[in-house]
């Protein structure tokens, strides 16, 4: 039986649009954002998905239930699929950073989420809805530092290149105890 996972980020917000870090702030879509998951939900309308997991954050929140809506596929929500944690930095943009710690702000302890608790948090979370629906047909919705992670661990030998767009869709399909990437970062349901 072979498993799949879709993972969808999120649709654009007025923070994606400023380039503010948005971490664990609870940011809602803009409109281009609720355009692009009606968009990203028609081409799921062709496909056999059989659950949909969300992170609990508005913005993938929204992002799932535009989604179910279109699809009629059960939707549960999961806080391990949260963006990682951005601490201070949260609802700044790099410039604001760097005026306010320095162009070594990254070196600076302000309570971000580390990379390996990222990966720790998301990668529980697929191994166990890969176990608990083998066979199945799992969509995902996160977001973009967190899927980045994911993926790494999901497969070691796959290097996400590039920004991860807003409402892009990665699919994965599991085939004997290894992940293979069918699909990276498309937007062609947005063009």
């Amino acid at each position: 039986m072979t498993t799949t996972i879709g993972i969808i980020r999120h649709g654009s917000t007025d923070w994606n649009k400023e380039g503010r870090a948005q971490g664990n702030s609870d940011i809602s879509l803009n409109e281009e954002g609720m355009a692009q998951a009606k968009k990203l939900a028609a081409r799921l309308m062709t496909e056999n998905w059989d659950i949909i997991y969300t992170s609990d954050l508005c913005r993938a929140k929204q992002t799932a239930e535009i989604i179910k809506e279109s699809t009629n596929v059960e939707l549960r929500f999961d806080v391990r699929l949260r963006e990682m944690g951005g601490g201070q930095i949260e609802g700044t943009t790099e410039a604001e950073r760097i005026e306010k710690w320095g162009v070594d702000w990254r070196q600076l302890d302000l309570g971000l989420e580390s990379n390996e608790d990222g990966l720790r948090r998301g990668m529980d979370c697929i191994n166990e809805l890969a176990a608990k629906h083998v066979g199945k047909n799992i969509l995902i919705v996160s977001h973009g530092a967190l899927i980045r992670a994911i993926l790494g661990g999901m497969s070691s030998h796959f290097t996400c290149e590039g920004a991860l767009q807003n409402i892009s869709f990665t699919k994965l399909r599991k085939v004997d105890a290894a992940w293979e990437c069918e699909l990276y970062n498309c937007t062609a349901h947005i063009m």
